[in-house]
């Protein structure tokens, strides 16, 4: 079965919050990025969809990913107006600096081979498959397109 808690012939079932899985936006793997060094992920994405330096710096600071996440979530400060059109490429930028600044994470993905990733999460409809697992998967897809790229920067 490997690392992961649900494979099955083609696709493998993950969730971006388990800090023990290595392709997880919570998991523990610092890079640096912007000038700045981010625990995870998830307090890079979380912090780009402000403008507010302060702000950002807050979210870098946090303890954890989940605290991150619940800063970056917050209604008290206006999430900066390009967010939805930028969001991916700011969760694109993240994973593939993880990978580069993580030879094990960027062999784990590489692992994974041609398998459909998923982000296995029951509310999540965009980044995740959802509840009926017909959700956008966008955070797959985004492991599967910097795999691609990682694939493509071993050929050259």
């Amino acid at each position: 079965m490997g690392i992961f808690p649900e494979e099955d012939d083609n696709k493998i079932y993950f969730s971006r919050t388990n800090v023990e899985e290595p392709l997880a936006s919570f998991s523990a793997h610092s890079f640096q990025l912007e000038g700045y060094e981010w625990s995870t992920v998830e307090h890079y994405f979380q912090a780009m969809k402000f403008e507010n330096p302060d702000y950002q710096a807050k979210i870098r600071a946090a303890d954890s990913p989940r605290l991150a996440r619940k800063l970056g979530r917050t209604r008290f400060k206006r999430v900066r107006a390009d967010w939805k059109k930028i969001r991916i490429v700011v969760m694109t930028r993240a994973v593939y600096t993880k990978c580069l600044a993580h030879s094990d994470v960027a062999d784990t993905l590489i692992e994974t081979g041609s398998k459909q990733l998923v982000e296995n999460t029951q509310y999540d409809y965009f980044w995740g498959c959802g509840r009926d697992r017909r959700g956008k998967n966008q955070y797959g897809r985004v492991l599967m397109n910097v795999r691609e790229k990682l694939l493509e920067n071993m050929d050259v």
